[in-house]
Order: structure tokens, then C-alpha cells, then sequence
């Protein structure tokens, strides 16, 4: 089977989550055998997003920020200008990597991203992302369909966090989720988005068959 290792990587500046989710969906459902994987980064306007077994409960006064369900695994998260937003599109079954070797791999992308700027992250067993001092920085929610991954990770860098106290995050009341801006973290989401493109595709080429 062919296995092109290259990576398409498209920065698409701030847009809109339906558009970005429906264009997902069609390239994971035309794209065959030879398509190169593509990585692409973005921003979102404000946006809750409930993932398929998302529960109602965990949305409490949403105000008039738009609420989607969408086709991602995961519970509800917050979407919003100043969050990096990295969606994942490979052929893992090509790759011959298994989800959850993906989702570490997100992690651990993150993970050596941050201790870049010598701050100490760590994951978490049954919930997926990545967490700073008991607060979460980093969200993760996939969809697999045709052996291929969509959807994928979102990292808070500079953004305003209150419409998070409208939900529990990710499923979890009380959970507190903090930025890099408040980590002392002077970055922009494009400096970021290229520090993690370079994690990203180190790991990735480490995990290569």
C-alpha cells in the first residue's frame, strides 16, 4: 500500500466551525489510498461543540453562544478566537497507528511544546488532553471513518475563558482550564501553531513503520 509520509499543513486563519467541520468530512470521505495527510490550523468565532454521546447536563447557561452537536468523540469544550485550533487529518490505518497511539501523540505534542518554555504538563488515564497544575490547556476529540482521523485538538493560548464557566468542561464540573497567556506564555496562535507543527511531525515520523 503506498505510504506518502508528507504533510500538507494548512493555516486557515479564523473560521467558521461548521465550514471547517463539513470541509473535514468531505476530504475524509473522497480522499483514497494516495492522498497525503493533511494538518490544518485555525481559530474559531465562539462556539460550544457537544461531541456524539455529549450530555445536555453539562451545558448550563450558554447566553447566545451557538451550541453544535458534531460527529467528534469527547464531551462538550468551548471554541473561541486566541484557541489554536490543530485538526488532524491522516490515514492512520497507512500509518498503521492506532488511536490511541494518536491521542499520546497529540499529548506529548503539547507536552514538549510547553516544556519548551519550561512549564511541566502532564496527561491524564480516561481524560484525554493535557493539564498544567490540575487545569486543562489542551482538549482532544477525534473521529476515525475509513481508516482516517478528523477533528483533533484544541490548545487555550490567548483567549477569553469565562464562557467556560457556562459548562463543565469536557464532562468534569469544577474542572478549571487556564491559557499560555496566563502560564507566561507571550506568544501568538501562529508562533504557537508552528512550535507544535514541528512536535507534531517529529513524533510522528518517530512512530513511522
Amino acid at each position: 500500500m503506498p505510504a506518502p509520509r508528507a504533510l500538507t499543513v494548512r493555516q486557515l486563519g479564523l473560521t467558521a466551525y461548521e465550514s471547517a467541520w463539513h470541509d473535514m468530512q468531505a476530504f475524509t470521505d473522497t480522499r483514497d489510498a494516495n492522498t497525503p495527510d493533511e494538518l490544518w490550523f485555525l481559530e474559531h468565532p465562539p462556539v460550544f461543540t457537544l461531541g456524539r454521546n455529549g450530555k445536555q447536563e453539562y451545558l448550563h447557561d450558554t447566553g447566545e453562544i451557538p451550541v453544535l452537536r458534531v460527529d467528534r468523540g469527547g464531551q462538550v469544550t468551548y471554541h473561541g478566537p486566541g484557541q489554536l485550533i490543530a485538526y488532524i487529518l491522516l490515514n492512520i490505518k497507512r500509518r498503521q497507528l492506532g488511536v490511541q497511539s494518536l491521542v499520546r501523540m497529540l499529548e506529548q505534542s503539547v507536552i514538549d511544546l510547553l516544556s519548551d518554555y519550561s512549564l511541566s504538563a502532564q496527561r491524564r488515564e480516561q481524560a484525554p488532553g493535557v493539564y498544567v497544575d490540575d487545569r486543562k490547556v489542551a482538549a482532544l476529540g477525534l473521529r476515525i471513518r475509513k481508516g482516517c482521523s478528523f477533528h483533533g485538538l484544541s490548545l487555550n493560548v490567548n483567549m477569553d475563558l469565562s464562557p467556560f464557566a457556562m459548562i463543565d468542561p469536557c464532562g468534569y464540573s469544577g474542572l478549571e482550564v487556564t491559557q499560555l497567556r496566563d502560564l507566561g506564555i507571550d506568544a501568538t496562535v501562529e508562533t504557537i501553531s508552528v512550535q507544535f507543527r514541528t512536535h507534531f511531525e517529529r513524533l510522528l515520523d518517530k512512530q513511522a513503520p
